[in-house]
């Protein structure tokens, strides 16, 4: 007996029962799991369980059926009874549902759509459609998926280029003279490709020398915030004097 039921019929608590057991005696979890499925199953009603099983019920139906493991039920078997995997006496097939075709086309000629019918006759769609001849069928042609859209013709590499407002020059000018592209892309109204596309590649800045460029005040480094310091003036009278905030100044210390 387990210590819970010790207890129960003893009338005493569970720790008493346990103080009075020797340490040697104990039973460990795993050990009493094992000795509760051994006393349920020999509780198990096994011609029962063999009648069932000649019958025609699973391992599985009956395990569920008695809240045992499928294992404990094939114990209870003989070896001469035990039936192959999958297989019963008596196989299981399924009813094949007969639909009345006179009636789905019928219907369907007087408005019904497909879908109505497949809910009604509880089948799916495509089932329906099966019975409907091609020439009253009112969708899309079985088998034919719709023809794409024509996709737009994509210029060639030897094309013209765009034509800007401004000469491929005057670009080239004010971007040696410092401007970024974004910024002449955004005077003239294009995309910052099209002006890169006006620019050799070999005078392109990359992403850190256009960072370096633009930025305020490039002549103020850490040097010379340094020496500005050094003469008194505070963080603000520094930020207002070069035209940045005090956040941009600590930075680029």
């Amino acid at each position: 007996m387990p210590q819970q039921r010790v207890a129960a019929t003893l009338g005493i608590s569970v720790e008493a029962v346990t103080a009075r057991l020797d340490p040697s005696l104990r039973r460990s979890r795993k050990e009493a799991a094992r000795l509760a499925v051994q006393q349920r199953g020999e509780l198990l009603p096994r011609d029962e369980i063999i009648a069932r099983y000649v019958e025609g019920a699973t391992i599985t139906e009956l395990g569920r059926l008695y809240q045992v493991h499928p294992s404990t039920i094939r114990r209870r078997i003989p070896e001469d009874l035990i039936r192959p995997r999958g297989r019963t006496p008596q196989p299981r097939t399924r009813r094949r549902r007969m639909l009345a075709d006179e009636e789905i086309r019928r219907r369907y000629q007087a408005g019904e759509s497909s879908y109505a019918l497949a809910r009604e006759f509880g089948v799916s769609p495509q089932t329906i459609r099966a019975r409907i001849p091609d020439a009253h069928w009112r969708g899309r042609p079985a088998g034919k998926a719709p023809a794409p859209p024509p996709r737009s013709a994509k210029p060639r590499s030897g094309s013209r280029r765009m034509a800007l407002p401004i000469p491929d020059e005057e670009i080239l000018a004010r971007y040696r003279a410092g401007r970024s592209a974004s910024a002449i892309a955004r005077e003239i109204g294009v995309d910052c490709r099209t002006i890169l596309r006006r620019v050799p590649e070999g005078e392109r800045r990359t992403h850190r020398q256009a960072r370096q460029l633009n930025r305020p005040a490039p002549g103020i480094d850490a040097r010379s915030i340094h020496a500005l310091r050094a003469r008194g003036l505070t963080w603000a009278a520094i930020a207002a004097e070069v035209g940045l905030s005090v956040k941009t100044l600590r930075a680029r210390v």
